[in-house]
């Protein structure tokens, strides 16, 4: 028997407007559709938020509440929002989730928020480019621990380029045990190679 959704283990995705909504959609999809997870989205408050692509979310949470403190991922979506500095308010949750070892998981602009908070300074990661990083955060010192990948996993964050769902979602999956390793590859090469494999 399926677990109801509101048992289920939640991955909390931050929604704001001009959340790049492309970036974490394989991500977000698969876990969902998964039956072992449910996601559930937060934002600074309840209000209506409209996506880069013009569709309206309806937050279910906000920064305030305690229950994404149960979360078992945070997804950081980017927007020129968070270029912009304008989601300030999130870094109190993510400094609780990096301190409390809940995975993080930020793609593109959210890249800089992590690099805002020094949390990339002394691991491994990647984001559009090292120059970008230095452009939007006046705070990051990690160039030396910059790798020229499409997603990077260490520790219990995830960072990727803006341009590299699939990639970004593919540690995600493997982050959260979603699938095995032969499930996973075969995921992969339908979604970025168009490849069918039975």
């Amino acid at each position: 028997m399926e677990k109801r959704n509101d048992i289920k283990p939640k991955v909390y995705l931050f929604v704001f407007d001009g959340f790049s909504d492309w970036e974490p959609s394989y991500a977000i999809a698969e876990i969902n559709n998964s039956g072992k997870y449910s996601i559930e989205t937060f934002a600074v408050t309840k209000e209506p938020v409209t996506s880069a692509g013009g569709i309206t979310v309806l937050p279910g949470h906000t920064i305030e509440d305690e229950c994404i403190k149960q979360a078992v991922m945070i997804i950081l979506p980017g927007g020129q929002a968070m270029e912009e500095k304008k989601c300030g308010e999130v870094m109190t949750l993510v400094e609780y989730a990096y301190k409390n070892k809940i995975p993080i998981a930020a793609i593109c602009a959210a890249t800089s928020l992590l690099a805002d908070m020094g949390m990339l300074d002394d691991i491994k990661h990647t984001s559009n480019a090292p120059f970008y990083l230095t452009q939007f955060s006046s705070w990051y010192k990690g160039e030396n621990n910059y790798a020229e990948e499409k997603a990077v996993t260490c520790n219990n964050i995830i960072t990727a380029g803006g341009v590299y769902p699939v990639e970004f979602a593919r540690e995600i999956f493997k982050k959260l045990s979603l699938y095995n390793d032969e499930r996973l590859e075969k995921w992969y090469q339908l979604f970025k190679n168009g490849v069918w494999a039975e």
